[in-house]
């Protein structure tokens, strides 16, 4: 058989890998330049935080009057999901997704880009959104490369945002902010529909993952399994999960792990009956997404 069609390994939905090395992804989101919303007025822009890692993350300003005396806004540090193999910061779902947080709380917000498995492996995701997160802490004292950072984001209010995939990821983000001095001031911690490891390690993350077990005795895919998770940089988790998602096990296994750990921090905890998983990303004007995104603008407003 042809190397260019004979399928080595297949993970539907996500991609399958031919035998000579060629990827195929199924899903795929249009991207989008950066702009100005003409609905909201927030002002989008691309920066590549590393040249050695040469992914773009975008960053979301919203509208300003320049007639407003100047203010300080909270920055929403936001990690997409996808499996650790598909998904993108400059796509149409993560824009979808930051517009309402943005405008309405209103906040400035960094998608974060990191390298997707398996061209990638794991734990190559975990390291692109740490040297993403000393970035952002670079402009702690007003001085970092970015002015939009450096002039409206107010350092004491920093929250990370992420789903599926990405709340696993943003999870490692906020101990490692614990575990290491950086002079951001994580007011809390949001995961939604979060993807930790189980018992059995799936396929697919034994195959993105080849250096772990890929099951719950790794530290990275299980919040339990870390000796350093009381070092959490935030006093507020919030923990969403769907009553039809698959992955629901695993974020009540999250929110049990926070509650006997000895972080002392609040959680609050959201379970969205009847719905799938990040239902709240493919038809966010449902009833429920609202009530969800509702949530979220009220945790992000409760920061002092």
């Amino acid at each position: 058989m042809d190397s260019t069609t004979e399928i080595t390994h297949d993970f539907p939905p996500f991609f399958r890998r031919f035998k000579d090395g060629r990827i195929e992804r199924f899903v795929t989101t249009p991207r989008l330049p950066p702009s100005t919303d003409p609905i909201t007025g927030i002002q989008s822009k691309d920066v590549v935080i590393s040249p050695d890692i040469d992914i773009k993350s975008r960053i979301f300003l919203p509208k300003i009057n320049p007639s407003d005396p100047p203010r300080k806004l909270p920055l929403i540090i936001y990690v997409h999901g996808g499996a650790f193999c598909i998904g993108s910061p400059i796509n149409i779902i993560t824009q979808g997704f930051l517009t309402p947080l943005v405008s309405q709380t209103p906040s400035v917000a960094i998608a974060i880009g990191y390298r997707l498995a398996p061209e990638h492996p794991l734990p190559t995701a975990y390291h692109d959104c740490w040297a993403a997160f000393q970035w952002i802490a670079a402009h702690a004292n007003g001085s970092g490369p970015d002015p939009w950072i450096n002039d409206y984001v107010d350092m004491s209010r920093v929250f990370l945002v992420g789903e599926s995939a990405g709340a696993n990821l943003v999870h490692y983000l906020a101990v490692q902010g614990g575990v290491n001095k950086t002079g951001l001031s994580i007011n809390g911690l949001i995961t939604l529909h979060p993807y930790f490891a189980q018992k059995e390690a799936d396929k697919l993350i034994r195959y993105l993952y080849p250096g772990s077990s890929g099951s719950d005795d790794d530290p990275k895919l299980n919040a339990g399994a870390d000796p350093n998770l009381e070092k959490l940089c935030c006093s507020r988790v919030l923990i969403a999960v769907a009553e039809k998602d698959f992955l629901k096990p695993r974020g009540v296994q999250y929110k049990e792990i926070l509650e006997k750990s000895k972080w002392k921090g609040k959680i609050e905890y959201v379970e969205n009956e009847g719905e799938d998983h990040v239902f709240y990303l493919f038809n966010p004007s449902s009833e429920k997404a609202r009530g969800l995104f509702q949530m979220m603008i009220s945790f992000v407003n409760q920061a002092i």
